[in-house]
């Protein structure tokens, strides 16, 4: 019970790492506000943890807004934040990907994580605790070709959380980020452009440990991270790679 007591706002946890993270989180005590897109996906997965779903566009500030205002009339204020949706694009040379596809990537991958620290981190000042968990990825250490505004997008997120942290470190707010390597969630088929044994294979390659990660491997890791276990842990982004950063 290493969340016992607290609330838990997921962005993207209707399916796959975000998922994951609620079912975790919601087992180790805590209250969790599962934010998707697919509210009927999110009311599914709250109805077996006795959570809240909103729908809520995590670019879209009102519905961000609606989302802390929500999480805080149900539960009580916000102790902990998991920012893990996010989109992806078809592996293609970066000159041809269009404006608006650009445009999304950075508006889901980096600027709901301005507004939702915009909605959330006032509340956490207030209280003088909290702990904000950003999933980017080993894209954005490490970058697959073909993959570059995804790859620069997770980058972004990767510093926001270091500057983040300085920033916040005063009033109890530790920030961190897990970069997961690609995993059994429906983005896989995205990145890999098809799903086919032969692409999966070449991925798998670059894997040390020979496998994709999963939704247990990232929420184990998130518990830890969001839990007083790490209170000394603020501004680090933590691979669970099976080894491919190195």
């Amino acid at each position: 019970m290493r969340l016992e007591g607290k609330v838990a706002i997921v962005t993207g946890g209707a399916s796959g790492f975000g998922e994951g993270i609620v079912r975790r989180f919601a087992g180790e005590g805590a209250k969790v506000v599962i934010a998707d897109l697919n509210v009927e996906a999110a009311q599914k997965v709250a109805r077996d943890i006795d959570g809240l779903a909103v729908r809520a566009d995590v670019s879209n500030w009102a519905d961000v807004q609606a989302l802390a205002d929500a999480a805080s009339k149900r539960f009580g204020e916000v102790d902990v934040l998991v920012n893990n949706a996010g989109i992806g694009h078809k592996p293609q040379p970066l000159d041809t990907i269009s404006e608006d596809t650009f445009d999304s990537i950075l508006a889901v991958n980096a600027k709901s994580v301005f507004l939702t620290a915009r909605a959330i981190v006032p509340r956490m000042k207030a209280q003088k605790r909290g702990a904000i968990l950003n999933i980017a990825s080993t894209g954005g250490v490490s970058p697959r070709p073909s993959l570059t505004w995804y790859n620069a997008s997770k980058g972004w997120m990767i510093t926001a959380t270091r500057a983040m942290a300085i920033e916040l470190a005063p009033f109890g707010i530790r920030v961190n980020a897990i970069n997961p390597v690609a995993g059994e969630t429906p983005l896989l088929a995205t990145f890999m452009g098809e799903d086919t044994p032969e692409i999966r294979a070449r991925f798998l390659a670059s894997i040390p440990i020979g496998r994709f990660s999963t939704p247990d491997d990232i929420a184990a890791t998130a518990l830890f991270l969001c839990s007083d276990e790490a209170s000394m842990i603020t501004g680090v982004a933590l691979e669970v790679d099976g080894g491919r950063c190195i």
